[in-house]
């Protein structure tokens, strides 16, 4: 009788041990508000930003997930498998199936009332950088063919290879776009990550690139900025957008996103790429230091 009873006493515990151990796995809770970003160091660093900027003002927590392509990253945000990112007017115009406007305000003002209307995505006021894309080509090349806008580009372009990111070769404000818009086709075309043009531009591998403007390496590897002469680039301000339901759950998130409008200028961004390109600082480090500086979140 007695073995029976410490049989069934020996069942009962590990019965409440395994009852309170599956209690405990349930799994991670989910983070209040996930981040997005796309794949390269703007991205990268902004994204960070937003974290630090979260985490370090409010009690809520948030995840990162960043090397998203700019089709995976707006479809992402559409269905909730994040809340927000670093997004750019130009490149929004061009998910809403507008033609390029020149106006920056004229752009801003289309796609944050039509983000709001069809998708419940909110703008945030803009942070003062215009990462718009960039025709970029070695000193050499520019003096051998005498380059200097994309007018001088087009005559010479059938003997030269652009090198590019992938999605820029199927865009409407890229490649195809851009072709139509100044009536050139190039000798060849490459699809390259973002984080390789620039090298595949210095060594030789490509002539040219679409590079990207407030990209400290066009600085500091002493490349020329073709000018876009005929006006086909639409503005590409950059700021932060939001599901409007998250919104609605976090009011707090505007204001404190908004604390970011007219701080970074494409000097200032140029700066922090750099940082991370060519410096190999981690985006997390430059991202919490230029906050620091700007006093929007305290010193560690």
């Amino acid at each position: 009788m007695k073995r029976k009873w410490l049989s069934a006493m020996g069942l009962l515990i590990i019965g409440v041990f395994l009852a309170t151990s599956l209690i405990g796995c349930g799994g991670p809770k989910e983070p209040d508000i996930k981040i997005g970003g796309k794949n390269f160091s703007e991205q990268f660093i902004m994204a960070e930003m937003f974290r630090i900027l979260i985490e370090e003002n409010t009690d809520l927590t948030t995840s990162v997930k960043t090397n998203l392509a700019a089709t995976v990253i707006f479809d992402a945000i559409k269905s909730g498998d994040i809340d927000l990112y670093l997004e750019y007017t130009g490149t929004a115009l061009t998910n809403l199936g507008i033609d390029p406007i020149s106006d920056p305000d004229e752009v801003y003002r289309i796609v944050k009332e039509e983000f709001d209307k069809q998708f419940n995505i909110k703008w945030m006021k803009p942070y003062g950088f215009n990462n718009t894309y960039a025709m970029v080509v070695t000193k050499e090349t520019a003096e051998k063919y005498n380059l200097k806008t994309i007018s001088d580009l087009a005559k010479v372009a059938d003997k030269l290879t652009l090198g590019c990111t992938y999605v820029f070769t199927e865009r409407d404000d890229g490649y195809p776009g851009l072709s139509k818009h100044y009536g050139f086709k190039f000798g060849d075309v490459r699809g390259m990550d973002p984080s390789l043009m620039y090298q595949a531009l210095v060594q030789g591998s490509v002539d040219v690139i679409s590079g990207f403007a407030t990209d400290g390496r066009i600085a500091a590897f002493g490349l020329v900025t073709l000018e876009d002469d005929k006006k086909f680039f639409p503005p590409y301000d950059a700021t932060a957008i939001v599901r409007g339901e998250v919104l609605e759950k976090h009011p707090e998130l505007e204001d404190l996103l908004n604390k970011l409008a007219g701080r970074i200028d494409d000097k200032k961004m140029a700066e922090l790429n750099a940082a991370v390109d060519l410096d190999k600082q981690e985006p997390a480090d430059v991202a919490r230091k230029f906050l620091e500086e700007e006093g929007l979140i305290g010193k560690k």
